[in-house]
């Protein structure tokens, strides 16, 4: 298996780096109460934009089709959890389920 074809490669790690600034910029946003909070809305626009520029280094490695779906993904994944352990929203049974389900399509396409 050569490292363009392991689960752990620059282009994944770029990926989650992109996705971990998006996260970022989505708590960001809801801190920025509206934009009200010029800086923390501003700061969020940064973080979105470094975001793409980490996808675009991570796709010149892998597929577009992959790296956007890990990358939206992760971002889902780290939004939802961010708002219930920083924001106390309450997550339902079924969102648990839905997680799980987003880490699993994203570990079967990486691997496929």
């Amino acid at each position: 298996m050569d490292a363009s074809h392991s689960f752990f490669s620059v282009s994944v790690l770029l990926v989650i780096l992109a996705a971990a600034l998006d996260v970022c910029a989505n708590l960001l946003l809801a801190r920025s109460d509206g934009f009200r909070r010029r800086f923390h809305g501003l700061l969020a626009l940064s973080l979105v934009g470094l975001a793409f520029v980490m996808l675009s280094f991570a796709v010149r490695g892998m597929d577009l089709a992959v790296a956007y779906a890990m990358w939206g993904g992760f971002g889902i994944l780290g939004t939802s959890l961010g708002g219930w352990a920083l924001f106390g929203q309450r997550l339902r049974p079924c969102a648990w389920v839905g997680m799980a389900l987003l880490v699993g399509g994203m570990t079967a396409l990486r691997l496929s």
